[in-house]
């Protein structure tokens, strides 16, 4: 009896030795599958657990009049290891942020600006619509489809949260006519004919 009590108690404690208040992320060290190396805690300031670009428009003279601006783990070291991350979202009139998914985090929407026609589809191929004002909010979870249009004929502004220091993002326009997947097996795939294909390849980019 003694023995599983003894070892329960080592297993806490080793635990606890290795709880740390931060990971402040090291740019300078190889990045590893688990994310960044930690700064050495002498070398830890202020200006680490601060950020100040979310501050600054961002351009949306491209192609979707969108712009976002991340504030994740690459661009702001102090959120390594902590589960969460920010990004401003700008949407000229008539801006998009087209069908895209974050395989690694949830995403929280605040509409700080204008008006927003955002939305997902659910695993079961169900619709879940909304049209947002200033103030709102919208969760959009984990790996699901999801998009956001300006709605109003003014510049609208947002603010998205993570559950993730490194969301990740996969564009679906982007993953079939901006890269090289065959033309003919986007037709077949896609129910799309050729002419279709090769004219969005054509504006965005994309070869094969």
């Amino acid at each position: 009896m003694i023995l599983p009590i003894v070892f329960i108690f080592s297993l806490l404690y080793s635990s606890h030795a290795l709880v740390q208040d931060f990971c402040v992320a090291d740019y300078t060290a190889p990045v590893g599958p688990a994310g960044y190396s930690c700064k050495k805690p002498a070398k830890v300031t202020a200006d680490d657990f601060a950020f100040s670009g979310l501050g600054i428009p961002g351009n949306t003279s491209n192609i979707i009049k969108a712009a976002v601006t991340p504030a994740f783990d690459a661009q702001f070291p102090g959120l390594n290891g902590l589960g969460i991350s920010a990004a401003r979202l700008d949407l000229a009139v008539g801006g998009v942020i087209p069908l895209h998914t974050h395989p690694a985090a949830s995403e929280l929407l605040i509409v700080v600006q204008g008006s927003i026609c955002a939305g997902f589809i659910a695993s079961d191929n169900s619709v879940y619509l909304k049209t947002l004002k200033r103030g709102d909010i919208m969760v959009f979870p984990q790996g699901l489809l999801h998009f956001q249009i300006n709605a109003a004929p003014v510049p609208a502004l947002a603010v998205v949260t993570f559950s993730s220091p490194n969301p990740g993002l996969q564009i679906l326009d982007f993953a079939l006519f901006k890269s090289s997947f065959p033309t003919e097996l986007i037709v077949k795939t896609t129910f799309l004919d050729e002419a279709q294909v090769k004219k969005l390849k054509g504006v965005l980019g994309g070869s094969g």
